[in-house]
């Protein structure tokens, strides 16, 4: 039987008439497991527009809001860290192995030591952040003393967003046993409860209350209670849903806490470059960490649809092939998750630079969120858009790592992309603010992209040189292919998009309905264009291009 490498993570095409290659079998099930989870996430990122709709137009950009996001950000930041970050990039390579390797039996008691363990780290950081939320807040967002009871409104929704923390965590711990199995569409889902439950206190009880800055902290703790209420039933239909146990000395705990040790800062650059821009922009004129928000809120949608749930899908399989020592398999889904990564956010990308006015007025421009607010959004939005393309190669490259249960080099990579962004903060941000620059908070973005940017390099080229991942044929004319699609792309989204006023002018469902029109536009004549220059389904799934 004969097989050939091809484009598509260096997967095989069919050979002969007795069925398909198994290399063509993984590229169908890891496309129809991005798709799943991609679906899924879609669902997600949807409700969380609706729910930052729903914050936009009831909160504005003002005191409350910034306020609010602050005492939200601090444990969303940790969540990254110890749930969706170092814990998720250890723990499933670990849990992978022994599903391999070990007795079901052993994968059971890995959980539940995992989940004890866990747990009682996280239980003593949430009292400790519950107790210290003052100090967190002048830490995080020390401008904000600056802002009259400012402050103190954060310090009082801290201590109802901090424990937060410790059910998303728990949550992360059983997405990653049920990602292990390839049960992706539960975890994928989990987050429409958080989106569904903010966008019921906003509305509803919030806008109606005489705190609604509590109303909403409140919000948040549960709905981080019914998300792991929600991830039980499925992690319990494996067999896996045992008692919890403190041991930190058990092999596979141990394995995973030494693993995430060096990766807590590797694998979160990201977080942390958003959060010091907070930090930041709590000097800057009120409303700046509201701009900031919604603008990175737009451009996480694409993020989270495709590129974070082609991560979360090819990290298990990576594994899996580390495991094997199948590496030819190992450096094939790595080429292929590329190429779909390439061909997904540039034009994502492409579409919030040019399109960023129209969808900031239409998604967010309503209520007490004005065309002020809409203009200053919507260019921290065009200053965001060209680091999506960095921020999905990062997370696509950076599982090559973690699957070979490799944290310090991200480590490494993300220390120095940290010290980019920070560097061109200091150097730039801030001495535009003092000389009186009117938009700095759109420096602050475009600092952040350029350290993804660096990110994202420095992890491909480690990979080159460790020859773990190669490069299939095909590359150059793929690439001018994407090029020339974008290109004539974002020529009709400029014209299309017109004056700003004019859609701050129009009524919600005619901004909708233009909106809609434009990005169909758009898409329809990108992927038009690829057609036309020779791209085809099948390059992407097993030939080369």
């Amino acid at each position: 039987m004969s097989m050939r490498t091809g484009a598509v993570a260096g997967l095989s095409g069919i050979v002969g008439t007795r069925g398909f290659s198994p290399a063509y079998r993984m590229s169908r099930a890891l496309l129809k497991s991005t798709s799943v989870v991609g679906f899924t996430t879609l669902v997600s990122r949807i409700t969380g527009l609706l729910r930052d709709m729903a914050l936009s137009q009831v909160f504005g950009a003002g005191l409350l809001m910034d306020a609010f996001l602050v005492a939200y950000k601090i444990p969303n930041f940790l969540r990254r860290l110890f749930a969706e970050g170092a814990f998720s990039q250890s723990f499933v390579p670990v849990i992978s192995e022994f599903r391999v390797k070990r007795e079901p039996g052993e994968v059971k008691a890995l959980v539940g030591g995992t989940t004890g363990t866990l747990g009682g780290v996280l239980f003593v950081v949430t009292v400790i952040g519950v107790i210290g939320a003052p100090l967190l807040i002048f830490l995080f967002a020390p401008g904000f003393t600056q802002h009259g009871n400012k402050h103190d409104l954060a310090v009082e929704m801290l201590r109802w967003t901090f424990p937060y923390l410790f059910f998303v965590s728990l949550t992360a711990l059983f997405s990653g046993v049920l990602n292990s199995y390839g049960r992706f569409a539960v975890p994928a889902f989990t987050q429409v409860i958080m989106n569904v439950v903010m966008i019921f206190f906003a509305l509803v009880l919030a806008a109606n209350s005489a705190n609604p800055g509590l109303t909403l902290a409140i919000g948040v703790f549960v709905s981080g209670v019914l998300q792991v209420l929600f991830q039980l039933p499925a992690v319990a239909r494996l067999g896996l849903l045992g008692r919890p146990r403190w041991q930190p000395r058990a092999e596979g705990v141990r394995r995973i806490g030494k693993l995430m040790v060096p990766g807590i800062l590797g694998s979160s650059m990201a977080q942390v470059s958003l959060l010091l821009d907070t930090i930041i922009a709590s000097f800057l004129m009120s409303g700046s960490i509201s701009w900031l928000y919604f603008a990175d809120r737009l451009m996480e949608f694409p993020l989270g649809v495709f590129s974070i749930a082609l991560a979360t899908v090819i990290l298990p399989g990576l594994s899996a092939h580390h495991a094997q020592q199948s590496m030819d398999r190992f450096a094939g889904t790595l080429d292929w998750a590329l190429r779909l990564t390439v061909l997904l956010a540039t034009p994502a990308a492409v579409g919030l630079l040019v399109f960023a006015g129209p969808l900031t007025a239409t998604i967010f421009g309503y209520g007490r969120f004005g065309l002020r607010d809409v203009q200053m959004a919507s260019w921290a939005l065009m200053a965001y858009s060209w680091g999506l393309l960095m921020f999905s190669l990062v997370k696509v490259l950076a599982p090559g790592y973690f699957a070979r249960q490799d944290t310090r080099t991200p480590v490494r990579v993300g220390i120095l992309a940290l010290a980019v962004t920070m560097t061109l903060n200091v150097v730039v941000v801030l001495p535009a603010k003092w000389l009186g620059f009117p938009v700095p908070h759109i420096l602050l973005a475009t600092s952040t992209c350029a350290g993804a940017a660096v990110n994202a390099f420095l992890l491909w080229r480690g990979l080159r040189r460790a020859g773990i991942y190669r490069a299939s044929s095909g590359w150059a004319a793929f690439l001018w292919r994407v090029l020339a699609a974008n290109a004539a792309m974002a020529a009709l989204l400029w014209w299309f998009a017109g004056d700003l006023a004019d859609w701050t002018a129009l009524g919600a469902l005619d901004r909708a309905t233009r909106c809609a029109i434009g990005i169909a536009a758009g898409a329809g004549l990108y992927f038009a264009v690829l057609f036309v220059t020779g791209l085809r389904y099948g390059h992407l799934r097993n030939r080369p291009i």
